[in-house]
């Protein structure tokens, strides 16, 4: 019997070169391997070795998965096999935390990711009044566009994308029924039931269907829809970031930063680069000698960015998030976000601003410089 598998086209652009050099990925679920193959040379690129750094969740197209400090970009099955074994499983499907429900965005989140999902995208925006009558007037199970466009263009929402097996009805489940009386009735655990508050204000918006679930993702997310501008204030500001280790635990996080008193003014899941990342942390590189690790771990996965407000908001945030090493902050701050999602001195789950000046050009280097880069 031949072993499971599944192949992928991917490309890496090689920066240095300015080129896109295109690769098949192979990937082993039996053992989580993986494998190159140069596509142009027609030879190995990677021979078959481990790497935990990859699950079969993270396989998706579209999705990007960083190989030793290489970032591929899934763009197509490479074998009929992983076509029928994976396309009818993956799905996309559009989700908008109202404005009603920004007080609730980290418990919001932290339910989204415990129904299974991945979140591919996610972003904070402002709509004005025609663009959310626009999206409005594409949503099929909708009974009051007009109604719905006035909720989405009363403040910034956050939208996001997710992706995964049966990701539609799970998020339809999540969510639950759209009048939030009904939902605590029906589904007490659902969204709409703990933080909506009438069939208009309630709390979340999701795609009812895998094809809305294309068509709105396509509408916030496609070539059209790249060009949101930035919410972030860039005054009075300190910058967090949720490393990609800490990406499942993002809710929890969030909450957690809701419930000192923050305002969150600006979001957005990035995929940085390695020059992005060892860009950002130059800085630090005489502060911390663990600078280089600290930039693999920044580029190995997504990463979720904050513009954060607050009264001295960069101290406060450093309070929050406790010693660099976690180890430490489990004995000293044991309250703290690093004592509780942090595993090391790497893997310590946030990064704040550390000097009091820092704070408004680091949330200018992530919404101001690469937010326009990638518009």
């Amino acid at each position: 019997m031949s072993e499971d598998r599944f192949v992928f086209n991917v490309d890496w652009h090689d920066v240095q070169a300015d080129l896109i050099r295109k690769y098949t990925l192979t990937y082993y679920p039996t053992d989580k391997t993986i494998e190159m193959w140069d596509i142009k040379n027609k030879r190995p690129f990677l021979k078959r070795c481990d790497y935990p750094g990859i699950s079969q969740t993270d396989l998706y197209l579209g999705a990007t998965v960083t190989v030793f400090s290489r970032q591929l970009k899934l763009t197509d099955y490479a074998d009929v096999y992983t076509r029928k074994r994976l396309e009818w499983r993956k799905s996309s499907c559009c989700f908008i935390v109202k404005p009603d429900a920004y007080r609730f965005l980290g418990s919001v989140v932290d339910l989204i990711l415990k129904s299974g999902v991945t979140i591919a995208k996610l972003q904070m925006i402002q709509m004005d009044k025609h663009t959310a009558s626009e999206f409005a007037s594409i949503v099929p199970a909708d009974a009051d566009p007009k109604g719905l466009a006035e909720v989405l263009s009363a403040d910034v929402c956050v939208l996001g994308e997710v992706v995964g097996e049966d990701c539609v009805p799970r998020m339809v489940e999540v969510a639950g029924p759209a009048d939030p009386q009904e939902a605590q009735s029906v589904a007490p655990s659902s969204i709409r039931a703990l933080y909506g508050t009438s069939l208009k204000d309630n709390a979340l918006h999701v795609s009812s269907d895998s094809a809305a679930g294309l068509a709105e993702c396509e509408f916030f997310f496609g070539p059209e829809g790249s060009g949101w501008e930035t919410t972030a204030k860039f005054q009075d500001s300190t910058c967090c970031i949720i490393r990609p280790h800490a990406i499942r635990s993002a809710g929890k996080i969030i909450e957690r930063i809701q419930s000192e008193g923050f305002e969150i003014s600006a979001l957005k899941l990035f995929h940085l680069d390695r020059r992005a990342a060892d860009e950002f942390l130059e800085v630090y590189k005489n502060v911390l000698p663990e600078t280089a690790s600290l930039s693999e771990e920044m580029h190995s996965g997504p990463c979720v960015v904050m513009e954060l407000r607050k009264e001295n908001a960069v101290d406060s945030l450093r309070a929050l998030c406790g010693p660099h090493d976690p180890e430490i902050a489990r004995h000293l701050r044991p309250e703290t976000l690093r004592a509780k999602f942090g595993i090391d001195r790497v893997k310590n789950a946030v990064h704040c601003t550390d000097l009091s000046d820092d704070g408004v050009l680091e949330c200018q280097y992530f919404f101001q410089i690469l937010h326009s880069a990638s518009r």
